[in-house]
C-alpha cells in the first residue's frame, strides 16, 4: 500500500530551484535511502514531505490526499529532524507525555503509547532521566519515540545516526529496520553504508534533482555498488553542470 507520494515537487529559494521536479513514492514495509552530499536538497525535501514547508510547485499526497490542503494529514507522519525537538529540562516520560498531549491523545491512549514506544526504543532506563544529561545516542532514541507515539503510518528521519558513536549507530540501525517492517520509513543520510545497511529502496539526489531511484537487490544483483553507482552519478551530473 502507498502511504506517500510526490508529484513535480519543486522549492526555490531567493530564484535558486534547491528540489526540482521531485517524483517519489513510499509504501508500507518500505525503507527508503534518499541519498545525497551536503547541499543536494535532501532537508528541503524532508521538510516539504511533513508540511513544515511549502512547495514551490507540484505537491505531496498522503494516504492519497494532498497534504498541503489538509493539515489533520500530518497525524499519518512521524517526523525526526536533523536536530530533535527536546526539552532539556523534561524527563524523557515528560517529553513524551508532552508529544501524546499534542497529538490530542486521550489519557488511556497516551499512557499505553508512552509505554510502548519506551520498550521499542529501549528507553527503560532513562525514562525518569533528564533529557539534557542523556548522550546523543539516547537523545536520538527519544527523539525517534516522539516522533512515534502518535503511531503514525510514516516515519521520516533526517540523518538520524549523525554524529552517534559506532555501537549507537548500529543500535539505532536495527531499530529503523524493525520499523520498516510495519511503517512506511524514509530515511535521509550522506553516508552509504548506512543505506545499504538499513534500505531496500535508494534514491541519489545532487543539486536539487534525482539521479537515480532503485530497489537495493536489483541493484546488488546488477554487480555494481551503491558507492561505485553514486560516485559515477555524482561526478557527470557536477561535469554537467559545470
Amino acid at each position: 500500500m502507498t502511504y506517500l507520494t510526490t508529484h513535480n515537487l519543486s522549492r526555490q529559494f531567493n530564484g535558486q530551484t534547491v528540489v526540482k521536479s521531485l517524483d517519489l513514492t513510499l509504501d508500507k514495509g518500505e525503507v527508503l535511502g534518499l541519498l545525497g552530499p551536503n547541499g543536494a536538497g535532501k532537508s528541503t525535501t524532508l521538510q516539504m514531505l511533513t508540511a513544515c514547508l511549502q512547495p514551490s510547485e507540484g505537491r505531496v499526497e498522503v494516504m492519497g490526499k494532498p497534504l498541503h490542503t489538509d493539515r489533520s494529514l500530518q497525524k499519518h507522519i512521524g517526523y525526526l529532524p536533523e536536530r530533535p525537538p527536546l526539552y532539556d529540562s523534561f524527563t524523557v516520560r515528560e517529553q513524551l507525555d508532552y508529544a501524546a498531549k499534542l497529538y490530542g491523545l486521550s489519557k488511556e491512549e497516551n499512557e499505553q503509547r508512552c509505554k510502548t514506544v519506551i520498550q521499542l526504543c529501549e528507553l527503560e532506563e532513562v525514562r525518569q532521566k533528564i533529557i539534557g544529561r542523556l548522550s546523543k545516542g539516547f537523545r536520538q532514541r527519544v527523539g525517534i519515540a516522539q516522533a512515534l507515539v502518535h503511531d503514525p503510518e510514516i516515519i521520516i528521519l533526517d540523518e538520524p545516526t549523525d554524529g552517534l558513536d559506532p555501537m549507537q549507530m548500529q543500535s539505532l540501525r536495527k531499530l529503523i529496520i524493525q520499523l520498516g517492517e510495519n511503517h512506511a520509513v524514509l530515511l535521509s543520510s550522506h553516508l552509504l553504508s548506512e543505506v545499504e545497511t538499513v534500505c531496500n529502496r535508494v534514491m541519489i539526489l545532487h543539486q536539487g534533482k534525482q539521479l537515480f531511484n532503485e530497489n537495493m537487490d536489483k541493484l546488488k544483483a546488477s554487480g555494481e555498488t551503491l558507492e561505485a553507482v553514486f560516485t559515477r552519478l555524482i561526478f557527470h551530473d557536477s561535469e554537467a553542470a559545470a
